[in-house]
């Protein structure tokens, strides 16, 4: 839950909820190299999130037919991460997000997870648009916090758009470029340094 407090290598450490995960560039592993995680749930159980710039081919109308008209650009399903690839986790962005709605659960400010059983007529005037991606990225108790600390994730504030842009493909430069000083140079560090 937002708020609470956890330790991280000896010292207390707010949820994380509702932030980014920016794979640093020494973060090797395949399956979040160069990604931003948003992390939707963050306890002292564990880690969930999804990643938002991995778009796949597959529409989400080919899935989810009836929710394909809320789907932003682009409307396809995103690979959300490595664990339970059939299942899917929607995050939607309210239009107003003062206003409770019941299948909607906040992660931060306007956006959240939408539950995909609810009837998608009832959501139309609520939701600014949605996006569904396959699977999600799970840590258990302490894993996230330990791959931070050993410098494979920069920790950084989410704006509301970041989970829906036109290009996913440019966000894991876009977010460390708009962090500006050092961390701005990282966002043109090559993907394989062999080849510089």
């Amino acid at each position: 839950m937002q708020g609470e407090d956890q330790a991280i290598g000896g010292r207390a450490m707010d949820s994380m909820t509702g932030r980014l995960l920016v794979a640093t560039p020494t973060l090797k592993d395949p399956n979040f190299d160069r990604t931003v995680v948003l992390l939707v749930a963050h306890e002292p159980g564990g880690a969930l999130g999804v990643v938002l710039n991995r778009a796949t081919e597959v529409p989400v109308a080919d899935v989810l037919g009836d929710w394909s008209d809320l789907a932003r650009e682009p409307a396809v399903l995103f690979e959300g991460g490595p664990v339970q690839p059939d299942s899917a986790i929607c995050l939607a962005r309210m239009r107003n997000p003062v206003k409770r709605l019941r299948g909607f659960h906040q992660v931060s400010g306007a956006v959240g997870t939408i539950d995909l059983s609810v009837d998608p007529e009832r959501m139309r005037e609520s939701i600014g648009g949605i996006r569904v991606f396959a699977g999600y990225s799970g840590w258990g108790a302490g894993q996230l916090e330990q791959e931070i600390e050993d410098g494979s994730w920069f920790v950084l504030d989410a704006l509301p758009g970041d989970a829906f842009v036109d290009r996913p493909d440019d966000l894991w430069p876009m977010v460390l470029r708009r962090q500006g000083g050092m961390m701005a140079a990282v966002a043109h560090f090559p993907p394989d340094v062999a080849l510089n």
